[in-house]
C-alpha cells in the first residue's frame, strides 16, 4: 500500500489555487482558504472543505462576486457600515472584524454592520481574532430558512448562530459559538442522502408533525433549542444581523446549495469592546470566575468542567500536530497528467479486488486514489471476502462506522 498525504500547508495552497482559478484575487483567496482550513482543524467539517464546491459553483453562476468593490461607510469613530458587494463571506467578515478591532482599540468599542455578504464559515474564527487583541466580542449572522418560529409549521429563521468571545488570562480563550437549531442542517442532508434516520425531537415534516425521516425534515422545519426561548433568540439574531444591517431577513436569505437565483445578501453584526471599560482588573476577575466554576463538584464520568472553546482549542492543536493526511492506495499511468478518480472501497477495506479495479482504471489513463476509510478503527484494513472470520469482522466495522466522519473524509479527499 502506498501513502498519499495531504499536509495542511500543501492543502491550503491547493485551495488558494482553486479560489484564484475562480476569479478571486490572491489576498481574497488566502483569506478564504485560511477560514476553510481552520474549520477542518477545529473539527467543524460542515464549515470546511465540504463547502468548497458550493462556493465555487456560486461564483461560476455569478451569485458570488469574485471581484467585489467593497464600500466602508464611517458613521462615527466607533461605528462602520460595510456594503460587501456580494463578495464571498470570508472576505467581508475578515474586513469587518479587523475594522471592529481597530475602532475598539481607538475608542473602547467597535460596532460594524455588514450587508450584501454571504456565508462566512465559523463565527468563532473571527471572534478569536478580536479576543487575541484582548477584546470582548459578540458576533451575529443570519442564515437560510431552517427553523420555524414557535407555533408555526413553516421554516423562516435560519440556524442563526450566536457567538461570544472573551479573553481568559490564559492561553485558551472563551469562545461560545452555537447555532439555535437542535441539529446541524448538514447532518440532516447527510442522513437524507444515506437513507438514515435523524434523532427524535429535532424536526417536523411539512405538515407540522414530528419526524425522524431526514428527507421529510429537509422539506419541513428544524426545531430550535429551548422551545420558544430558542425561537426568540433566532428572531433576535434575524433582527440584529438582517433588519438592522440592511441584509436579507424574515426568510429571504437564499440557500447556498440549492438556490442560485441571486446573491444571498446575508447580514452580519460585529461588536467588540475593551475589557477595562468598567473595571481595571478584568483579567483577575475572569480567572477567578473560571476557577470557581471549575472547582464545583463534578457528576460521575466528568473529569473536568470545561468552558466554551476549550475542546475546540484542543482539537485544533491535535489536528495541526497530526496534519490533515490520508493513507491509501495510489496508482497512475507511467507518465503524463490524467483525470483523477476517487475510488471508495467496500466493507472489506482496500482488498485485492478494489486494487484490481484501480489498476484497470490506471491502464485506461486515470490516476486513482483509494482512501483508507477505516483509518480510525482498523488502519490498512485488507479483509478477505472468502473468509468467514473476515466477513464477520467487516460487518462489525460497518456497524460501528461513523458515516458523518466518513462523509467528511471523502469530501476532503
Amino acid at each position: 500500500m502506498e501513502k498519499a498525504n495531504l499536509k495542511t500547508e500543501n492543502l491550503k495552497k491547493e485551495v488558494i489555487k482553486i479560489f484564484k482559478n475562480h476569479g478571486l484575487s490572491n489576498p481574497h483567496a488566502v483569506i478564504s482558504a485560511n477560514a476553510l482550513i481552520n474549520a477542518e482543524l477545529v473539527g467543524a467539517y460542515g464549515h470546511g472543505l465540504s463547502r468548497l464546491r458550493m462556493y465555487c459553483e456560486r461564483i461560476s453562476k455569478k451569485v458570488i462576486n469574485p471581484k467585489p468593490k467593497i464600500k466602508v461607510k464611517k458613521i462615527s469613530q466607533s461605528i462602520a457600515h460595510i456594503d460587501a458587494d456580494n463578495s464571498i463571506g470570508f472576505v467581508a467578515a475578515d474586513l469587518a472584524i479587523r475594522k471592529a478591532i481597530e475602532c475598539a482599540k481607538k475608542t473602547g468599542i467597535g460596532l460594524v454592520a455588514v450587508k450584501n455578504s454571504g456565508h462566512y464559515g465559523l463565527s468563532g474564527y473571527y471572534a478569536e481574532q478580536a479576543v487575541r487583541k484582548n477584546l470582548i466580542t459578540m458576533i451575529y449572522t443570519n442564515a437560510p430558512p431552517a427553523i420555524a418560529p414557535y407555533g408555526a409549521k413553516k421554516s423562516l429563521f435560519g440556524t442563526n448562530p450566536i457567538c461570544f468571545g472573551s479573553p481568559t488570562g490564559a492561553r485558551i480563550p472563551f469562545i461560545l459559538d452555537t447555532a439555535i437549531a437542535k441539529i446541524n442542517r448538514g447532518k440532516i442532508r447527510f442522513a437524507a442522502r444515506n437513507n438514515q434516520k435523524i434523532p427524535k425531537g429535532v424536526a417536523l415534516d411539512k405538515f407540522g408533525k414530528p419526524t425522524t425521516d431526514a428527507k421529510k425534515a429537509l422539506y419541513g422545519v428544524q426545531l430550535p433549542i429551548a422551545g420558544f426561548r430558542g425561537s426568540g433568540l433566532a428572531w433576535m439574531v434575524d433582527i440584529l444581523s438582517g433588519v438592522l444591517t440592511g441584509g436579507n431577513h424574515a426568510g429571504k436569505v437564499k440557500d447556498p446549495f440549492d438556490d442560485f437565483s441571486g446573491p444571498q445578501n446575508i447580514g452580519h453584526l460585529f461588536i467588540t469592546f475593551k475589557t477595562n471599560l468598567f473595571v481595571n482588573n478584568y483579567t483577575s476577575r475572569i480567572k477567578n470566575n473560571i476557577k470557581t466554576i471549575k472547582r464545583l463538584p463534578k457528576i460521575k464520568g466528568i473529569k473536568e468542567i470545561m468552558y466554551p472553546g476549550q475542546n475546540k482549542y484542543k482539537r485544533f492543536f491535535a489536528n495541526k500536530k497530526k496534519e490533515i493526511k490520508f493513507k491509501g492506495y495510489v496508482t497512475a499511468p507511467a507518465s503524463g497528467v490524467y483525470p483523477g478518480v476517487l475510488l471508495l472501497h467496500q466493507n472489506y477495506g482496500m482488498d485485492a479486488n478494489i486494487r484490481a479495479y484501480a489498476e484497470i482504471l490506471a491502464a485506461n489513463n486515470y490516476t486513482v486514489f483509494i482512501p483508507d476509510l477505516f483509518w480510525r478503527d482498523l488502519p490498512g484494513c485488507e479483509l478477505n471476502s472468502n473468509n468467514d472470520t473476515d466477513i464477520s469482522k467487516s460487518l462489525d466495522l460497518i456497524k460501528t462506522y461513523d458515516l458523518d466522519k466518513g462523509f467528511d473524509d471523502v469530501t476532503m479527499c
